[in-house]
């Protein structure tokens, strides 16, 4: 089986985990792996999204591969909403 190893920030958490994923995983998969690891799993999964080359990746269910993630490429999990700074 062939893997696909990208790195992921996880913005809330300020860290990067590294993840060696199925091709045919999805987008939606890789946010919920990234967030459980950086112990962020508590939240809603729609409260983020997932950034790949500057861009969101709009439609979440379709694979990496799909969404042309390449090896060891570099996502960003961040939170749907700007927070007020206080």
């Amino acid at each position: 089986m062939n893997s696909l190893p990208v790195r992921v920030m996880v913005q809330d958490a300020w860290d990067q985990v590294s993840l060696d994923l199925s091709p045919a995983a999805t987008v939606s998969e890789l946010k919920q792996r990234a967030l459980a690891l950086t112990h962020q799993g508590g939240k809603a999964l729609d409260d983020y999204l997932v950034k790949f080359r500057g861009a969101e990746v709009l439609d979440e269910r379709r694979s990496l591969a799909e969404s042309g993630v390449v090896p060891n490429a570099a996502l960003i999990v961040m939170p749907r909403h700007r927070r007020p700074v206080r």
